[in-house]
């Protein structure tokens, strides 16, 4: 008889503590659990807070400066400096192939828009910027959106819509409950607007290293996907289109990274990087 390998292991040499029986007690009823190396040490995660203060910072410096009229290289430009000038590092920059430190997405871009001296904001774009800190080796992942001026109510209804997927999304994550709850408690709310809720992409583990698991999907069931445990760090980042939930990538961008809605309707995404403690969620970035 084959018996399938466990995911979580006690230490070696001690008696199972009540967390290794919570996870164990999940694992054996067939729920898939994380190795126990996702569940980060007080050390980490205080690294990984800190890797968040700076890139809070950085968005914080965007939004100060964001105006119509100006380009995403110059957005690309603050993020940068900011950066680096507390000691960090872009963890976008030059990662597979991706030229610049930011993603810059306007409108129908989904995510991983490529900062550029041509596109230049205009009245009424809506904009993600998404940025990931590297701090002495821990990362912390965020994204908001920016409204360029007035824009239309469709588009305000999407970017504000788009930010309580992610709260909802937060709020349904509870410790020892599943990452399906956060993508069910999206998906129903987004689909109360009649939004389609993009399914190629994700959120992720993340802290010591860019992507981790699990694979945070934002659509879904309960009780599905892998258990929640108190130190675990992962993001949220619902990708929410104003129409169809299918995308596809830009075929004139010669890095093969820009992804964009499949009606090319307009898009919106908020992101943070989250701690699981034994109380809920702890934010580490805003």
């Amino acid at each position: 008889m084959r018996f399938k390998k466990r995911r979580w292991h006690c230490l070696s040499g001690q008696e199972p503590t009540e967390l290794d029986k919570k996870v164990m007690y999940w694992e054996n009823k067939g729920k898939e659990v994380p190795t126990r190396d996702l569940i980060k040490t007080p050390e980490q995660i205080e690294g990984i807070r800190e890797a968040g203060k700076i890139n809070t910072g950085v968005l914080d410096a965007v939004a100060e400066k964001i105006h119509a009229g100006m380009n995403t290289l110059e957005i690309d430009k603050i993020c940068y400096d900011f950066c680096t000038s507390h000691g960090a590092t872009p963890a976008c920059l030059n990662y597979e192939g991706f030229p610049k430190s930011v993603c810059t997405s306007i409108n129908e871009v989904v995510c991983h828009g490529i900062p550029k001296e041509e596109d230049v904001l205009k009245e009424g774009d809506i904009v993600n910027v998404d940025f990931t800190t590297i701090y002495k080796g821990y990362y912390a992942d965020a994204s908001r959106m920016f409204i360029i001026g007035q824009t239309t109510p469709e588009k305000e209804q999407l970017v504000r819509v788009a930010k309580e997927c992610m709260e909802i999304g937060a709020e349904a994550a509870k410790p020892f409950g599943f990452v399906g709850d956060i993508g069910h408690a999206i998906e129903k709310h987004a689909k109360k607007y009649h939004y389609g809720v993009v399914r190629d992409l994700c959120g992720h583990g993340v802290g010591v290293e860019f992507h981790e698991e699990p694979d945070v999907l934002h659509y879904g069931h309960k009780g599905t996907g892998m258990l929640l445990v108190p130190g675990m760090v992962f993001t949220i980042e619902p990708m929410i289109n104003q129409g169809t939930w299918k995308v596809f990538l830009d075929a004139d961008d010669e890095y093969g990274w820009e992804v964009i809605t499949g009606d090319e309707l307009p898009s919106a995404q908020w992101e943070h990087t989250y701690l699981m403690t034994e109380n809920g969620l702890e934010t580490l970035t805003y």
